[in-house]
C-alpha cells in the first residue's frame, strides 16, 4: 500500500523510496521483537532494558542510513521518510493492540503448599 502511494505521488523514485522504507521498518522492528523475545526468555527483568537499547540502536541506525544516502537521487527521500514514519506508527499500534489483547497475567501468584491446602488456610 505504501509502495503504491509512493508510486502515485512521486513516480518510480517514490515507489523505490517507499519500498526501501518498508524494508527498513520490517527488518528493524522484526529484529527488535526477536531480540526482546530472546532476552525475555533469559530474564524478564532485562526485558525493558533490551527494548530500550533496541530502540536506541534502531534510532541511530535509521539516522546513519539517512546520512549515508543523503545525496542519493535514485529514490525519493520524502517517500522514504513518510513511509518509515507511517509504518512505524502502524507497527506500534499493532504491537500495542496485540499486547493489550494477549491476556497475559502481570502478577505472579505464589503456589500453595500442601500444608496450607490441608489446613484450609
Amino acid at each position: 500500500m505504501a509502495i503504491l502511494a509512493g508510486l502515485a505521488l512521486a513516480g518510480a523514485k517514490g515507489a523505490l523510496g517507499s519500498a526501501i522504507g518498508v524494508a527498513v521498518v520490517l527488518v528493524f522492528f522484526t529484529l527488535g521483537v526477536l531480540v526482546v523475545s530472546y532476552v525475555t526468555k533469559i530474564s524478564q527483568q532485562l526485558m525493558m532494558m533490551a527494548g530500550l537499547i533496541s530502540f536506541l540502536i534502531k534510532f541511530i541506525a535509521v539516522f546513519a542510513l539517512i546520512a549515508a544516502f543523503k545525496g542519493v537521487t535514485a529514490w525519493n527521500a520524502h517517500a522514504f521518510g513518510w513511509t518509515v514514519l507511517a509504518l512505524t506508527l502502524v507497527w506500534l499500534a499493532a504491537e500495542t493492540n496485540a499486547t493489550i489483547n494477549a491476556k497475559t497475567p502481570y502478577t505472579e501468584t505464589a503456589p500453595r503448599s500442601r500444608d496450607q491446602e490441608k489446613s484450609g488456610g
